[in-house]
């Protein structure tokens, strides 16, 4: 008996003094990485292969380097997911969410993977204040308990007796679309939010910045320990060491600024007047070969601007410009017949994905095979492998990017097999097509206007 008394108590004193699991132990043993998640551009959101986005990429990256599944948890603004986060309703928080003073305190956050600054929006003729020292003469909205109203908070201990409008339903993206209405006069948003908008807004712009360098991150509750943060730290610290951060901005910011103000109107009335007549057939065509009928509608606006009877110089012609030799390859008997050119460019584009390399990502694979659209699959595989004689991973956009240029300088592509190609040309002409088709797809998806939300909000003058 005595003995029974003192096993028993040895293993009362083991199960005592062995120690909880921490936070991050819980969730290995949970076998789920829970993520608070918005769905706007670049973050989440449903792209030609399905769902995409930086932070998207980022945990889903994260929960494969812990060996757990991703569970997204859907909210609509940056407050309610704080809110939630703070409630333990999820691991972490991935939505480019800024890293305020006030954050700082009562989460923790992980080192930065993307930086910003704020900046005061207007509309292209209205009055654009001289500097920042009108601040306090302007009606200014943002969204409430948001970084913008953070800085407003601070700006106003400089410039005393700033006013603005607190919008409590509002996103910032739903703020910018009542500025282009002229609903309101100015209102304020990152550098990043801006330039993914103000591809879809064409006529707002940037009166100043008024921040300094604001650092984007990933954020955890303090309800818990921080051991889920330090081990999402080091693996930042590793994606950065191993360019996968930078792969990631590369691909879904490194376009943002190719299209100039005159081609976003041009595209905006096009998308009106001309693509009614011919969507119907890039539905189709994209139902037939498993591709994104926004996207084969954006290369044939590259194309041809959506014009049947387009020539060009060399002699390619309709929707899709295809050449002679690939319309007969093709079975297309007539290029400017809208069925035939697009259900034939739409096959030709399919046949170039198939063809790709093995090595090249999926989520990657679209970039290349349009660069193969324009200048040819010999002349892109040419491109390919100078990119490894420099020593680059060329399977990668970013690094193929540095690459197509070279093409046109003899000491290049000498030593390639195809010779001379207009590289920079194909470097344009796939840019082109991912801001043609962000914008194409959020005019399908955001027709039909929001709701003006004019009226919830109150007005805000912090004490000094």
């Amino acid at each position: 008996m005595n003995r029974f008394i003192v096993i028993t108590f040895i293993i009362l004193l083991m199960v005592a003094c062995s120690s909880p699991p921490n936070a991050l132990e819980r969730l290995k043993n949970s076998g789920e990485l829970r993520v608070l998640i918005k769905n706007t551009p670049t973050v989440y959101y449903q792209g030609p292969f399905g769902a995409q986005g930086l932070e998207y990429e980022l945990v889903q990256k994260f929960a494969s380097h812990l060996g757990v599944k991703l569970k997204l948890i859907y909210a609509h603004s940056i407050p309610e997911i704080l809110t939630r986060l703070d409630n333990n309703e999820a691991h972490l928080a991935a939505a480019r969410i800024i890293a305020t003073p006030k954050r700082e305190k009562n989460f923790w956050i992980s080192s930065p993977y993307h930086s910003v600054n704020q900046q005061l929006i207007y509309r292209s003729g209205t009055r654009k204040p001289k500097s920042i020292d009108e601040l306090p003469q302007l009606a200014i909205e943002v969204v409430r308990q948001s970084s913008q109203e953070e800085l407003l908070i601070e700006l106003n201990k400089k410039f005393p007796n700033i006013e603005w409008q607190s919008n409590v339903d509002a996103s910032v993206e739903d703020l910018l679309f009542l500025l282009n209405e002229k609903v309101l006069d100015f209102t304020i948003a990152n550098s990043l939010e801006f330039k993914v908008n103000q591809r879809f807004y064409p006529e707002l712009r940037v009166a100043h910045n008024l921040s300094e360098t604001q650092s984007i991150n990933l954020f955890f509750s303090k309800k818990s320990d921080n051991s889920i943060q330090k081990a999402a730290d080091l693996f930042l610290y590793n994606m950065r060491k191993n360019n996968h951060i930078k792969f990631l901005a590369e691909r879904y910011y490194g376009h943002l600024n190719r299209l100039d103000y005159v081609d976003k109107r041009v595209f905006q009335r096009h998308i009106q007047t001309r693509l009614p007549k011919f969507k119907t057939w890039f539905i189709r065509a994209g139902e037939d070969f498993e591709i994104d009928w926004i996207l084969l509608a954006s290369i044939s606006y590259q194309e041809s601007h959506w014009n049947p009877k387009a020539v060009s110089p060399t002699g390619v012609k309709g929707l899709m410009m295809l050449t002679q030799a690939t319309a007969k390859y093709l079975g297309v008997r007539n290029r400017i017949e809208p069925r035939e050119s697009i259900l034939g460019g739409s096959r030709y584009f399919a046949d170039l994905m198939d063809r790709l390399p093995s090595e090249i990502a999926k989520e990657e694979k679209i970039y290349f095979a349009l660069a193969a659209y324009n200048m040819g699959m010999g002349h892109l595989r040419d491109a390919i492998k100078l990119g490894k004689k420099r020593g680059l991973n060329s399977s990668k956009w970013a690094n193929l990017k540095q690459v197509l240029p070279l093409l046109q300088q003899p000491k290049w592509y000498e030593q390639t097999r195809y010779g001379f190609a207009r590289g920079k040309e194909a470097l344009t002409y796939v840019e082109n097509i991912r801001s043609y088709y962000d914008i194409l797809k959020w005019n399908v998806e955001n027709k039909k206007q929001k709701p003006l939300k004019i009226k919830a909000f109150d007005i805000k003058v912090p004490a000094i």
